[in-house]
């Protein structure tokens, strides 16, 4: 059985015409089912995290992260995302009910409003770096402002943290901080322990994520290789996901990420149903 359960609709809207795409695209590539994972950035519930926690001052990192959050965020409450995924289910798509939430700092806030709503999965993502958004290329010139050691040790902090937080099913997209092809010449295995502890520990589930493959400069699948050996030997479940904006790239190398995870041992993903979960095969 092959899985998505990591896209977005966030570049078009809660249209079940345009969103039609998603439905198509996965068909056209074999996969059995989606699910949406809508940025927390979506959701008006969220709007005070980021005001709390982004850089916002008269840097050129600021200037551009305020003009972010002005631009198609906070658009839909949680309540109208679920009528709308209703809506698709109604219309006979099998589809999983998902978010992505950023790793904000005031854990307890969010799983107070998470725990509210019944979610098919939760994803976890470390996007900020001390409230920097490390993974936009409009600021990318602030990675020469900080040593690499530096930024994976900020980067295994916030994943410890996030994992800690007791509110995730999936880490999103472990250690994509290589995509602007930063790639340490030390070594990295005591972060990435540290990072494969905590999700043991939180029971958590690796996101299998190709969006790194064909919308970043690294051109690779996260995580890379030496996570996965990792998520392997501490026996981390997986999920996959394409991480899609757009409905021609649902389902986009989960193929590629299939063949990739086989090379570690791997044999089964997670479908999720309210949370709950069951192993299936993927060959």
């Amino acid at each position: 059985m092959r899985l998505d359960y990591h896209m977005h609709f966030e570049h078009g809207s809660y249209d079940a015409a345009w969103v039609q795409g998603f439905f198509d695209a996965a068909e056209k590539r074999g996969i059995d089912e989606i699910g949406i994972s809508e940025h927390s950035h979506g959701f008006e519930e969220f709007e005070p995290f980021y005001y709390n926690d982004l850089v916002l001052d008269d840097s050129f990192i600021g200037e551009f992260q305020q003009k972010w959050l002005k631009k198609k965020k906070f658009m839909y409450s949680l309540e109208e995302y679920f009528d709308f995924m209703e809506q698709l289910k109604s219309a006979g798509h099998d589809v999983k009910t998902g978010i992505e939430v950023c790793n904000f700092q005031q854990q307890v806030a969010v799983k107070n409003i998470l725990c509210r709503y019944p979610f098919d999965y939760i994803i976890g993502s470390v996007h900020f770096l001390r409230g920097w958004a490390y993974d936009s290329a409009e600021i990318k010139a602030e990675w020469n402002e900080h040593s690499l050691e530096e930024i994976y040790e900020w980067y295994t902090a916030e994943a410890e943290y996030l994992c800690a937080g007791g509110c995730y099913d999936v880490l999103g997209h472990p250690f994509n901080i290589r995509l602007f092809k930063f790639i340490p010449d030390f070594d990295v295995t005591p972060y990435l322990e540290r990072v494969a502890k905590a999700m043991k520990k939180a029971d958590m589930v690796v996101d299998v994520n190709t969006g790194t493959l064909y919308r970043y400069p690294i051109k690779e699948i996260s995580p890379y290789p030496d996570f996965m050996e990792m998520a392997a030997e501490y026996h981390l479940p997986i999920s996959f996901g394409s991480d899609a904006h757009e409905p021609e790239d649902c389902g986009a190398y989960i193929s590629d990420a299939v063949d990739y995870v086989k090379k570690y041992g791997y044999r089964e993903s997670v479908r999720f149903d309210r949370r709950d979960r069951e192993m299936v095969l993927f060959d």
